[in-house]
């Protein structure tokens, strides 16, 4: 009886870990939209790492219920979750180091507010590059980030700077948008000019 309540408790241990991973991803991706918080997007968005986390160890607590008396039963089941816990703990890391966070083009201070940064990242994971405009405002852990929108190489997007204090502008082949930033560091509808 005494072995049922252990296999019985590691089971729970390990469904609770599975929570955690997932409402951990959950958390990092609330934070990927728009005015969510920088750190706890960069800390915990990651799907392929926390969502296979916790898919793994569901897994595992669906084997422990299962009593493996033979030898040969034991030794299967280690054959058979070991490579996959493997893989996917390299699956998890490599994706976590080369993640998605992009590469930094520009980054440009308001000239008026230095807690009002404007970045340009380029997102592409391909030679054609994939331009993500951002303001951030705060900083630390209670820096926040407002996104501007994405363009690809098609949509032909040339250049995005301060147009004056509090005021960004963003050029592409086709048009202007220029965004005020409010005080507390919220963006205000753009007003888009053709070109």
């Amino acid at each position: 009886m005494a072995v049922v309540a252990w296999h019985r408790r590691i089971e729970w241990w390990f469904r609770g870990a599975a929570l955690v991973a997932f409402l951990a991803y959950l958390s990092g991706h609330q934070a990927s939209r728009s005015g969510g918080l920088v750190e706890v997007e960069r800390w915990l968005n990651h799907p392929v790492l926390l969502l296979g986390a916790a898919a793994v160890m569901l897994m595992v607590s669906m084997l422990v219920q299962f009593e493996f008396r033979e030898r040969w039963a034991q030794l299967g089941c280690a054959a058979i979750l070991s490579p996959l816990i493997m893989v996917s703990v390299a699956i998890g890391a490599v994706t976590y180091f080369l993640g998605g966070d992009g590469r930094l083009m520009e980054r440009k201070p308001d000239p008026g507010n230095p807690e009002h940064v404007l970045t340009i990242t380029d997102m592409a994971f391909s030679i054609d590059p994939v331009y993500r405009v951002e303001l951030l405002t705060g900083s630390g852990w209670t820096a926040r980030h407002w996104n501007l929108g994405t363009w690809d190489d098609g949509d032909g997007f040339l250049r995005a700077e301060w147009s004056g204090s509090n005021r960004i502008t963003v050029i592409t082949r086709n048009e202007i948008r220029e965004y005020p930033v409010k005080r507390d560091g919220r963006l205000g509808e753009p007003e888009v000019t053709p070109r």
